[in-house]
Parts: C-alpha cells; structure tokens; sequence
C-alpha cells in the first residue's frame, strides 16, 4: 500500500467529520476538560489528549489491573503498532512504526516520570534491555509514536514510553492489597502478591508506598541430545520490587515530589525453545530447550528521582534530577558451539559458558520553564545534561561437564571488559501558537552535544592472547526539531500533520582481535518523520477514533553483524517504513465498551547492508509484521448495592514478520528467516463487593505457541543447527482476589 492512498482513504475519513461536525463547529465554548477526558504529559504539560497533536495510546491503571497485565507482553493488545522482540523476562526489544534494524542502541526509549531509564549509547546493549516496570499502582502509560527528540531527545527515533506512577496524595488514607494464583498448560503454578498505602502526615504532607512480588512458574523442559528429559519447568522466574514516594506542597504554587523505585528479575531460564532456523517451527514437538549449563538472569533497577515545582505567575519552574541504575548478571550456554573446539584444541570434555555482567548507572538533570496555558501562545524552554558510565564484563568457562564448575588445570580461555562514558548537553524550546479557536501551530528545537569514550581489553587462548586497545572517543553535534499544525473542526474533532527529526548516537565499537581501525567507531543514525492525523469523539464520548497515517525515511541505520565471530555494530544505508494506525471505541449503552485498534506498517531496507549483516534491499525490517489488530469488548453492570460485576474479553492477531539479518541464513535458505503470525485470546471477569474484589481470569485461551524472537546465533549455538525462539506463555488460567481500605 503507497503512502500516499493511505493519505487519500484518511483525507476522505476527515471530508466526513468536518461535514458531521459543521454544526457542533457553531456550538457555544465548553470547559477545557469535560467527564471521560484523559489527561496526558505528552508535551510535559497536562493536556486532554484529543489536543495533543501527534499519535498517543494512554492505557489505565485501572485497565492494567482489570487485565492482569504486569509486563510488555500483557498489554501490547492494548497499543496499535507496539511490538516486542523478547526471550527472557526483562532482556527485550520494543518495536514502534517498525523502527527496527537490530542495532545495539534502543529506538524506542522508556521513561518512568520524569527519569529516562537504560542507556542512550550502544555500548551497554541499550536496545534489548528496555526497562520493563512492573505496573502495579501506575497511574497510566502513555506510548507516543513516532520520533520525540526534540522534547526527549536520543533514542526516541521510534517514539516514547512512559510509566506514569501515582503520586502521594495528602487529602486520604488509603490502603489496598491483591493476590492471585495461577496454573500454565504444561507447567507450574504461579503466585503473586502486591500492595499499596497512602499515608497523609500533615496538610501539606503525603507518602505513598507499594510492593510487589510474583513468583513465576515455569513451563519449558530441558532435554539432551537424545530428547530424553533432564530438566522440567526450567524457565521459572521471580519478579518482586516496590516504590516509596514522598509529597511535600505547601501551597498551590510550590511543591517537592521525591521517589525510590527497586524492582528485581531473578530468571531461572529463558522463555525460548528450539525451533526451525528458517521457519521458527517448533522442534521436538514440545516446549523444550537442549540445555547443557543452567542459565540465569539477575537483573537489578533502581530509580531515585527528585522534582520540584515552583509557579512563578507568568511562568512556572520544573526541576527533574534523576539517578538511576540498570545491572544484568547473566549467563548464556555455549556448549554446542565452544565446548567442541576446547576439546579437539586440548582434548578435555567440557560444557561450555559466558558470564557476563552488564551495568549502566546514570545521573539527569532537567531544568524547564514554561508558561501557564493560554489563548494565544504558550512556551516551553529547557537545559539537560546526563552523564552515563557503562561496562560490559565478559568470561568464558569450560566447566566439568554436569557441573559449572571450571575444568581444573586449564588457561584462561576468554575474558573482555569494556567500560564506557556518555554524555550529553541539550538545550530545547517548545511553543504553541493559537491562531483563532481553531487552528494551533505547534513547533520546536533541540540542540544537543554528546561525547563518548570506551575502553577494552581482553585476554584467552580463544580471543588471541592479551589485547589492550587504545581508548576510542566519539563526539557529534545534533539538532532535531518537530512541526505540528492541527486544525479542531469542533471541541470534539480535530486533524494535524507532523513533520519530526528524531536521531541516535553512533559512538566506539568493541572489536575482535585483528579488526580494522575504520571499524573503531559507527555514525549516528536520524529520521524524519511524516504524519497525518485525525482525532475525533462525539460529546457524549459515544464514540471516538484516533488515526494517523505516517512515512518515515530513515538513513544511516545503525544494524548488528559478526566479524570473527564478534558482534559490531555497522552503519548500513537507508530504510523507510509507511504505515496506518487508529484506534476506535464505542460506548453504545451504559457499562459496555468495545475497542479495536490496528497498525499496517510496511517498513523495508532501501539499500543493502554490509555483507557482515545479510540485509538487502526490499527486505522486511525485523520484527515488525505488515498487519496487526487487537479487539477488546468488557462490560460491567450493578448487581446489588454496593456491587458492581465485570465481564470481558480480548483478541489480537499478529502476522508473520521477519527476524534478525542473519547473513549465513541467507546464503542457505535464500531468504530472511521470519516467525510465523499468531492469535490470541483472553478472557476476564470479576465482583466487586464495597471493599473487596474477585476476578478469574484466562491468557492465551487457545494455548497458541506465538513467537517473539528468533536467534540461531553465530557461530549456531544449539544441537543440530537450531534457533532459540521467545514463546508466549501458554494458556494460563488464574484467580485474584482483593481488598481495599
């Protein structure tokens, strides 16, 4: 489908709602905000949503809740366009508008409150670490597709997403507490708890905290080469953390908001299973991996941010100072592809692995003053600085086999370490220019300057002896902007355009022995944005619809190849990337709500890559699939005073979509390999009696097998040439129970 019959078939969508709203268009002013109008910080200011000018989902907390979604993968149903390459809880990939290459570096960057979390550089594998939070007592999450550099800067070449958290409120005592159980098909059950209390100390004084725990049954089974069982269930999983929060507001102009946030992922083993390299096939006709050396991945965050605002009058002052820390601990089986060349080199059977540790820790500051709204003009200008300090940690053991522990007598094999700096200084101005009641311009700037340096060294009879490479630096000005004008064919209706630039840093590489210096650094890569939109509810909120269709030109992409065995990262050419998105919800009677939101995202190279990747022109950009579509239908009703009754239930359907460049895949099969599409469905309900709840809930009704990644790793790393493949959780069926006070 061309860009530009996409941006026909809208125009004529927009023809309709300006001739069905010609009268409201007459209609007497109301108040800025009306019941059922959703708040958003989009533009960091609170604006209704339907006056935000560019493509925004907002989930609630409420609806997270009602859904039992507590990760990416629950609530990607809920978000057109939104997808998510992942094997193991808390190492993932998001995916917007098919801004995707494999590339290190993230394009879609995550933002708790105020703080940015992970990394903007590609040293400390930014891209497949987003910040998975849990959701548990979040105000909402608000997703901004398409590129945010100007507001948000790097990594948002994709777009934004943001956990909004609930703020201490020192007007109530509140308190409630949830538990739940469930069982998977095939595997162990799972048990979660979680809780929150809000406590006003004075007036003017209020704290908020809350805890979670979830402990995680497993469902995959390790095997042996000959398929018999070893292990079952290995891939169990703990995730358990909280947030206080402290509010301090004097008056209605000032105010001091300080947070901590912890979250722990304790995995036992990954979500993936042996499949076809080419097809993603499931093999052995199970859930199973071919394990030799358990693996594990203990991943820490925590988020320590401190805000203050002050409303001058004319304007008012917002102060973000933000640290924040991500480490991974992790080990990765290699027996299949390692432990062979140990023992013909020295003739010791062996299992073979990596332990890595990856850590990122970071300081933000962010100073912004804007103005208070207004009729005719408001502004926005703004300082930042971050200062990031990264370090990979690598070593590989051969172990006795069995066992991890390292075959007695043997030299050192491998290790690397790589530490690293980022940092970056940005100034940034935002404005709003209402021409009339119906037509706002909305545009802005940001200039940044970032440095970068990186150190490694690495030493082992397999990585050539003991290497010191000489410190490589990388410094780049940038500027992006974004372009926004919208026209409201009523209170209720609007259409916009959007033109965008949004860019990510290049910076050093980690080299194999032996590599060329012109391989010692990669370019940053950038894209401009252009969108078409239309917002539209009637006043009753019977009825809304949020469409956009968008076109991206995208060059100098950052992508991921091997040399030597070693992992780079490149610049290739360009990629674009066209595409649809609407959501749309109905409210015909009281209690009852269907919605349905869809993407079509057509995004390809337009140029090869290095042949060190195996992309070529016209190829599919990974994990993204040509449709996507979710429908979601719940409605609630009064049983009796006091109790309310809940049903739903949802549907998403995901079509086929390529996986990683794999430039030895290519030359074998002649093709890129892909994961097959997939449905599924859910389904909930629940009583709400005065303070307590029940809700029984089913995931993954049909138990489908959908995939989320495919990797077959190089050189390939399972038992007869096979790929690892993220899996969704099968059907899983679970109870929670709750109380409020």
């Amino acid at each position: 489908m061309r860009a530009s019959r996409q941006i026909q078939s809208v125009a004529g969508i927009i023809a309709g709602l300006l001739i069905a709203n010609a009268g409201l268009a007459q209609a007497a002013e109301r108040a800025a905000t009306q019941p059922g109008d959703i708040i958003v910080t989009a533009q960091k200011r609170e604006e209704t949503l339907i006056d935000v000018p560019q493509s925004v989902s907002v989930v609630s907390g409420d609806t997270l809740e009602r859904q039992q979604a507590t990760n990416f993968k629950d609530y990607l149903k809920l978000v057109p366009g939104l997808q998510l390459n992942q094997s193991t809880p808390g190492f993932g990939r998001l995916v917007l508008r098919g801004v995707n290459t494999g590339g290190v570096a993230s394009t879609v960057a995550v933002y708790q409150d105020e703080t940015v979390f992970g990394s903007s550089s590609g040293l400390v594998n930014g891209g497949i670490l987003a910040g998975d939070f849990d959701t548990f007592d979040i105000a909402r999450i608000e997703v901004l597709r398409g590129p945010q550099g100007t507001l948000y800067g790097a990594n948002a070449l994709g777009g934004i997403l943001k956990f909004v958290t609930n703020a201490p409120d020192p007007t109530k005592v509140e308190a409630r507490v949830r538990g739940s159980v469930e069982g998977v098909d095939g595997g162990q059950a799972s048990y979660m708890g979680s809780a929150v209390v809000n406590l006003p100390l004075s007036e003017t004084l209020a704290l908020r905290a809350s805890g979670f725990y979830r402990d995680i049954g497993g469902f995959i089974d390790s095997i042996g080469t000959g398929g018999s069982d070893v292990d079952k269930n290995i891939n169990t999983s703990k995730n358990y953390g909280g947030r206080v929060s402290a509010l301090f507001k004097p008056s209605a102009d000032f105010s001091i908001q300080l947070s901590a946030y912890l979250q722990n992922i304790d995995v036992n083993g990954s979500d993936s299973v042996d499949s076809d390299p080419a097809t993603g096939r499931t093999l052995y006709g199970r859930l199973s991996q071919s394990q030799f050396v358990p693996e594990f991945s203990d991943i820490r965050y925590r988020v320590y941010n401190g805000v203050l605002n002050y409303d001058f009058g004319f304007a008012s002052v917002v102060s973000s100072t933000s640290y924040s820390t991500l480490k991974q601990n992790f080990r990765v089986d290699l027996t299949p592809s390692y432990g062979v060349i140990v023992e013909q080199a020295l003739g010791v059977p062996n299992d073979f692995y990596q332990d890595q540790t990856t850590r990122v820790r970071r300081f933000t500051q962010e100073v912004r003053l804007q103005s208070p709204a207004d009729d005719v003009f408001e502004w926005l200008v703004g300082g930042y600085y971050t200062n990031e300090k990264g370090l990979i940690d690598q070593l590989l053991i051969a172990a006795t086999p069995g066992t991890v522990t390292p075959v007695p007598g043997l030299p050192l094999l491998g290790s690397a370490r790589a530490p690293s700096r980022y940092r970056e200084y940005a100034g940034f101005a935002n404005a709003t220019v209402h021409f009339g009641p119906r037509f706002d311009l909305t545009f802005g700037g940001r200039y940044s300057h970032n440095s970068q340096w990186s150190d490694q060294a690495s030493d082992g009879a397999l990585v050539g002896g003991e290497t010191i490479l000489p410190r490589a630096r990388s410094s780049e000005n940038v500027f992006t902007y974004s372009v926004s004008p919208k026209f409201k064919m009523s209170d209720d209706a609007s259409v916009y355009a959007r033109v965008a630039k949004g860019f990510r840093p290049g910076g050093p590489n980690t080299l194999p022995p032996n590599a060329p210096e012109a391989l010692r650094t990669y370019d940053s890569d950038s894209l401009v944005s252009y969108e078409l939109g239309l917002k539209a509810q009637t006043p009753d909120r019977f009825f809304s619809i949020d469409a956009s269709v968008f076109h991206i030109d995208w060059k100098d992409i950052q992508v991921y190849g091997v040399v030597d065995n070693f992992g780079l990262n490149f610049n290739g050419g360009k990629a674009k990337s066209d595409g649809f998105e609407f959501t749309a919800t109905v409210r015909p009677t009281p209690g009852l709500s269907a919605s349905v939101n869809g993407a079509y995202t057509d995004a390809k190279l337009k140029d090869d890559t290095p042949p060190e990747v195996g992309g070529l022109d016209g190829d599919r950009l990974p994990y993204t699939p040509k449709f996507s579509v979710a429908a979601n239908l719940d409605y609630e009703w009064t049983l009796a005073t006091e109790t309310e009754a809940y049903v739903g239930t949802s549907l998403r359907h995901v079509s086929q979509a390529t996986a990683t460049y794999n430039a030895g895949l290519r030359a074998e099969n002649g093709r890129q390999p892909y994961v097959r599409g997939y449905e599924v469905l859910d389904l909930r309900a629940g009583v709400e009696f005065g303070r307590y709840s029940v809700e029984i809930y089913a995931k993954n009704l049909t138990n489908v097998a959908g995939k989320t990644s495919l990797d077959q790793g190089v050189p390939p790393n399972l038992p007869f040439a096979a790929s690892a493949a993220g899996v969704i959780r099968p059907r899983t069926i679970g109870v929670t129970v709750g109380a409020g006070f």
